[in-house]
């Protein structure tokens, strides 16, 4: 496979799934030689006791020693692997980093909430134009979501909540389908945990919302799907989902039981659960901004690690 100079292997550990990305730096750019991801679910079972449990843990351990075996097949040089919401807020986050070091040989950096977020917004950039206009990017993990309010060269301000999609339907998603007063508590939720939000979309006035990747893909891919239209998560950086085919797609995603939604065209299973609570996170946030339109990124936390580096700049 060859030995190019500085060939990068990137790991994004996050809450309920694993990314990796093997890459050749090219100038200031880079060339992606390999991809892969893997639904780990580190925070199952024990997300709302920040705890990392010993099923997910052994799940995350083979998993980062097949990405291991892989990074020196393809021979890489340099290794940089990040772990977000389920290892920060772990009472055995030590243990747990420790432990994968001790088999792996992969030493994992826990990333704050705002690092985090800094990242991602690193990652939208390379997918797309943001513009001279505030957007507001919105990044749904298992455990965080991640807010961002930005022009294409300024952050605006930024956040991380804990309200990732995993805990929410811990706590809210016990019937299937979804009740209405599961929804309406969800809803309510929604408003308390994320009133600095609100105030931020009050002062900043986003019109566009940037989905990065995860969920957003899915529904993008439901939308073009149910369209007939073609749809390749491989050659594009961003993906078509008008603000009226998300409504849509949400109200058929919200009113059907798990094995409804996986007959839907485009859905996928490791999205298949946790699909229903993140439309309602969308639906709360398109509730409460101004926001005109959607947009889907392709990149995210993945691709702001490799850029940052590439850069030589510390995670």
């Amino acid at each position: 496979m060859g030995n190019p100079l500085n060939r990068i292997a990137i790991i994004d550990m996050g809450t309920n799934t694993f990314h990796m990305l093997v890459a050749d730096p090219q100038d200031n750019k880079y060339n992606v030689v390999y991809k892969e991801r893997v639904a780990v679910q580190l925070g199952k079972g024990g997300i709302n006791d920040s705890l990392i449990t010993e099923d997910a843990i052994e799940r995350a351990i083979e998993t980062l020693k097949n990405f291991k075996a892989i990074a020196d097949e393809y021979e890489c040089t340099h290794f940089a692997a990040t772990a977000t919401s389920a290892v920060r807020n772990a009472s055995n986050q030590k243990a747990f980093v420790d432990r994968v070091l001790d088999e792996t040989g992969i030493d994992v950096r826990v990333i704050s909430g705002e690092r985090e977020a800094e990242l991602i917004h690193s990652g939208v950039k390379q997918a797309l134009s943001i513009g001279s206009q505030p957007s507001l990017v919105m990044d749904i993990g298992g455990g965080s979501v991640e807010f961002i309010i930005c022009t294409e060269n300024e952050i605006n301000w930024k956040a991380s909540f804990e309200v990732g999609g995993l805990r929410l339907m811990d706590m809210f998603h016990k019937n299937d389908p979804i009740t209405g007063h599961e929804t309406d508590a969800l809803k309510s939720y929604l408003a308390e945990e994320l009133t600095t939000l609100q105030e931020q979309i009050n002062l900043h006035q986003p019109s566009v919302l940037i989905g990065s990747s995860g969920t957003f893909d899915t529904l993008s891919e439901i939308y073009h799907k149910e369209q007939g239209l073609q749809f390749s998560l491989e050659d594009q950086t961003e993906y078509l989902l008008p603000l009226e085919a998300f409504y849509m797609v949400k109200d058929e995603v919200v009113t059907k039981n798990r094995s409804e939604r996986l007959q839907i065209p485009g859905m996928i299973e490791m999205r298949v659960d946790m699909i229903v609570v993140a439309c309602l996170l969308i639906d709360h946030v398109l509730e409460i901004a101004p926001i005109k339109s959607i947009r889907v990124s392709a990149y995210a936390l993945k691709e702001g690690l490799l850029r940052t580096v590439l850069s030589g700049s510390a995670i």
